[in-house]
């Protein structure tokens, strides 16, 4: 049966490599079928292949019980054949007991998908789908590159099976292994025994899973254990055919017969670990893992669980070499009658070196916290830079401030580290902008884009610098990449209208802008404001109107719609509509002095020069000096005067 399993894994694996070649031949496909992209639902609200995958293997799960770890992870995969090369050179991997890092998966699985839900939930109020996101160009978006991939594999296949066990990162690590082994208690199929039974061991020695098989089924005559994967190695070794996949009572009844008949007692639970060596698993566990993961900008959260789990290992067998009086590692012995043996001495120069290592990550991970966390203080006023709309705002004086000491924190990170700092690149960049900093902002953004760092990001601080040299078509060039790769984000779609529409290409950007009103946009009211602008631009003052009547029926504060409103109608003669829409603008923002110089050529277009004077007056008390508003007063004063 491990053959044909094994068969199975690698036709996974062909679909996986036919998947990619499809877009790299045509330039897009499906997005990943990978349980990791549901998170995309739990943080945003998308559904895509991956959820979609994920959910049908959950309740596939609740029929089948957990055959998909088994027959379909390609992570299983690597840990079968590492165990398979390991067990070829003579070192069968041992599993771990512990009572506390069994808890992992199910942690894991609350921070990648019910911790973003539940986020979600508080600020939006709702849990409903928002997009759907079927196909992709953008394939490789959420995938790390070969190194990181490569050092996934070395670590959460070879290093984690070689100190973890068979199954050493479904045990401890793997997510969405605990909403399978919760799914696998309700299954109605499961491995179970007849009378044939001799209780040779036979299954439980192939058992890759760490199940103590034969126990199992004579207790309570079927495996009850969530970890089986349903690999049927034991069901195939049977000598006397006595096991086999079929319907069987569900765990908890099974148990609940077995306790009533005196059974239960009867299932060995293998020699586990000392509370005290479980906390020092559990400290090092949780230390490994806010030290490891995002490290460089590098490390995804499931190597970092894999290498949380290896760096807790090290470090239990850091305090055995200190606390016990003999101590074994492998085949090695590194410790006997309190006395270190010469494979003790290495293994203390190595775990010393691990340990200085772990701590210097540590340190980098503090400035890359301080660093970020100093750069996301500023999210507001970095909006404000990439902007290409009127709400743009210079910096204030606290704000350039507080921009110079992010970036003293970024030249820190990037002095101490011993590699590069992914992303470091593309938010030095974004801070140079803000900064003023033209040249050194171009220079950061181009070494960011020669990374492949930040992508959407990096181009909109490209797309800002070539709008402001007046590039507005290479601007447009870097803002369409950015709409296609920012799904439901409309910000990047209204910088791109608004830079069409500067270039002269005002279909263009209606054309656009109409797309995202038909589409994510419908309910945007800066999508149709945009619309209304556009329009008014061409000298559509019909359509114009339309556009801005829907944006302020999508949000009647939406002063700027407003005002556009109040000067379409201006333009097309209808003073009354224009006087009210003015006087509303004012309502919101009564300091408005050029909306209220506005509102008094208005009331002056119908005549009512003395209300006109006085708003006027009103004006040029809050902006003594004006020249324009001191000669229309002159001038209306002298027409007041000959009437």
């Amino acid at each position: 049966m491990s053959r044909r399993r094994a068969a199975v894994l690698v036709l996974v694996h062909v679909l996986v490599g036919l998947h990619i070649a499809h877009w790299l031949a045509t330039g897009q496909t499906f997005t990943p079928v990978e349980p990791s992209e549901a998170s995309a639902f739990s943080r945003l609200g998308v559904v895509n292949v991956g959820l979609l995958f994920f959910v049908v293997m959950a309740l596939s799960t609740l029929v089948f019980g957990r055959f998909f770890c088994g027959w379909g992870c390609h992570l299983v995969a690597l840990q079968d054949l590492s165990r398979w090369v390991l067990e070829r050179t003579g070192r069968k991997p041992k599993v771990l007991r512990s009572r506390v890092l069994i808890w992992v998966p199910v942690v894991a699985f609350f921070m990648m998908f019910l911790w973003p839900a539940l986020q979600r939930l508080v600020s939006t109020g709702t849990l409903a789908p928002t997009a759907t996101d079927y196909v992709t160009e953008h394939f490789w978006a959420t995938f790390p590159g070969p190194v990181v991939a490569a050092l996934t594999f070395v670590v959460c296949g070879g290093i984690a099976v070689y100190l973890l066990g068979a199954k050493g990162f479904c045990t401890y690590a793997c997510p969405y292994g605990a909403l399978f082994s919760a799914a696998d208690r309700l299954a109605p199929l499961r491995i179970r025994v007849n009378d044939a039974c001799e209780g040779c061991g036979h299954c439980t020695a192939v058992c890759t899973s760490n199940v103590r098989v034969h126990e199992e089924v004579r207790v309570f005559g079927q495996v009850v254990d969530p970890g089986c994967m349903k690999c049927m190695d034991c069901v195939s070794t049977c000598p006397k055919q006595a096991l086999s996949y079929g319907p069987a009572p569900l765990p908890f009844f099974a148990k609940r017969s077995a306790r009533i008949a005196g059974r239960a007692e009867e299932v060995r639970k293998p020699r586990g670990l000392g509370w005290a060596e479980e906390l020092v698993l559990a400290v090092a566990f949780v230390a490994g893992l806010l030290t490891v993961r995002g490290l460089y900008g590098a490390v995804p959260f499931l190597m970092a669980l894999g290498v949380a789990g290896c760096l807790a290992y090290l470090a239990l067998l850091g305090y055995q070499l200190a606390m016990r009086q003999h101590v074994a590692f492998k085949r090695f012995r590194l410790k006997r009658s309190g006395r270190l043996l010469r494979a003790g001495w290495i293994a203390v120069a190595l775990l010393t070196g691990l340990l200085a290592l772990w701590a210097h990550s540590g340190w980098v991970r503090v400035l890359q916290w301080r660093a970020d966390r100093s750069f996301f203080a500023l999210t507001p006023a970095l909006a404000d830079a990439v902007r290409f709309d009127e709400l743009r705002v210079a910096p204030s004086p606290a704000t350039l401030e507080a921009t110079a000491g992010a970036l003293r924190r970024f030249e820190t990170l990037e002095d101490q580290g011993l590699i590069g700092v992914g992303g470091l690149n593309a938010k030095v960049a974004w801070l140079r902008l803000l900064q003023g900093d033209v040249e050194r902002a171009e220079q950061r953004a181009q070494a960011a884009l020669g990374r492949g760092e930040m992508a959407v990001p990096t181009k909109r601080v490209l797309a800002r610098l070539a709008f402001d040299r007046g590039d507005f078509d290479g601007a447009a060039g870097l803002l369409n990449d950015v709409v296609e790769r920012s799904g439901s984000d409309l910000r990047p779609t209204l910088d791109l209208a608004l830079v069409l529409a500067q270039a002269g290409r005002n279909s263009e950007a209606t054309t656009l802008l109409g797309a995202a009103k038909r589409g994510v946009g419908r309910t945007s009211p800066d999508v149709a404001y945009n619309l209304g602008l556009l329009a008014a631009q061409r000298g559509d003052g019909a359509t114009s109107v339309a556009e801005l009547e829907d944006a302020l029926e999508l949000d009647p504060t939406h002063r700027a719609a407003r005002e556009t409103l109040a000067g379409v109608y201006a333009s097309l003669g209808q003073f009354s509509e224009a006087e009210v829409h003015f006087r509303e603008a004012l309502r919101m923002a009564p300091d408005d002095q050029e909306t209220r110089f506005l509102l008094a050529r208005t009331l002056h277009a119908q005549g009512r020069v003395e209300e006109a004077i006085g708003e006027l007056e009103t004006v040029l008390r809050a902006e003594p000096g004006a020249s324009t508003v001191v000669q229309l007063l002159q001038v209306w004063r002298a027409q007041l005067v000959g009437s």
